[in-house]
């Protein structure tokens, strides 16, 4: 069967497409290259039609999936391949773009690629639109040291909790002989304000996103997980698509990268820092969503109660196990002298099991 398939490798850039076709055998039977245009890629489909049987596949990045978008519309299948999990040979370390193409189409012949589940146009809006938002965040932090490191030079230091409204009365009324570094500390507090007025446009749009009908329940059971709000449940589910493609719960581990790293030699196993390959976005949230688990689940607020309010058993009784579950794995690792970061981590790992376990009911 294999024989009778040819395997494109493809390369793709800005401004053009490299492309290699190996065949069922293995032997390299074309390499070329097209313009990233509409009119290159419709020549690229109409050469690749010629080969019969084929399959395609290209590295995932900064030029999305409108490539695997248009060869579907031509019947030509396609894969978008994880690049961090592309297998890499110790030594090699040659790397040009045509031997990227055939090295994908190579790998793509013997099985050794991971595909990628690849979202519709409105749910990749959707996952822009949150990731926006963690963008727009990121920006807030850096605008805040910026001000912040500022005003250390200049000798200004508050006393107290930061970015309070106190903290921010004190940073309004100060004041310097210099106009310069009036206008410095006046720019840096506008920076600020524009970033959080951008933020609380993102939030307005995910808000009302979030009452989509097709999300809402998943989005409601998600909920009922101590430190999963709107933000976080909508980000977990814009960049997973679909918990049930996950076979097992170390799946989805493994996927966001929450599973330490294993070496073995000579007999010798060992297991390192966790290997932080896969989304990155759906790790983030999840070792955020984890530090709330350092508290008792006496102290389960009223806002929790509320939010698992009509959900089913099933939900509830998941959401009350993470809750002892975590906050015991969070204390026995702290009295243990590991530091808070670490606890955190493998309390993130286990929560994912729990969110794949809710998202499957």
């Amino acid at each position: 069967m294999h024989d009778s398939i040819t395997w494109i490798g493809m390369d793709v850039h800005k401004e053009s497409i490299l492309v290699a076709a190996v065949n069922g055998a293995g032997a390299t039977a074309a390499r070329w290259e097209a313009p990233n245009t509409l009119k290159g890629k419709e020549r690229l489909a109409k050469r690749l039609s010629e080969f019969g049987t084929i399959r395609c596949a290209y590295e995932a990045g900064p030029c999305g999936y409108d490539l695997r978008r248009f060869l579907e519309t031509k019947g030509i299948p396609c894969d978008v391949i994880a690049p961090s999990l592309i297998p890499k040979k110790p030594g090699d370390r040659v790397k040009t773009d045509k031997k990227d193409a055939e090295k994908i189409a190579r790998m793509h012949r013997m099985g050794e690629l991971t595909a990628i589940r690849v979202p519709t146009p409105a749910q990749e809006a959707l996952r822009d639109l949150l990731r926006a938002r963690e963008d727009a965040n990121e920006d807030l932090v850096r605008r805040r040291h910026r001000l912040q490191k500022f005003l250390l030079r200049q000798g200004r230091r508050h006393e107290g909790k930061n970015w309070t409204r106190d903290h921010w009365r004190w940073i309004r009324a100060q004041k310097f002989d210099d106009r310069n570094s009036e206008t410095v500390l006046s720019e840096y507090i506008a920076a600020i304000d524009q970033e959080i007025e951008r933020i609380g446009r993102l939030d307005a749009q995910i808000e009302q996103e979030s009452i989509n009908p097709d999300i809402v329940p998943a989005i409601a059971r998600l909920k009922a997980l101590r430190g999963v709000d709107t933000l976080t449940a909508m980000t977990i589910l814009s960049e997973l698509i679909d918990l049930n493609r996950f076979p097992s719960a170390r799946k989805l581990m493994d996927f966001v990268g929450l599973v330490p790293g294993e070496y073995s030699s000579g007999g010798k196993q060992w297991r390192g820092s966790i290997t932080k390959s896969g989304n990155v976005h759906v790790r983030r949230v999840l070792v955020e969503a984890a530090w709330h688990y350092r508290h008792s689940p006496r102290s389960t607020g009223a806002a929790i109660k509320k939010r698992r309010e009509g959900q089913p058993p099933e939900v509830i009784e998941t959401a009350r196990k993470a809750e002892l579950r975590l906050y015991k794995k969070f204390t026995r690792m702290v009295m243990r002298g590991k530091k808070t970061t670490v606890a955190a981590i493998a309390v993130a790992r286990e929560l994912a099991g729990f969110v794949w376990a809710i998202g499957r009911i």
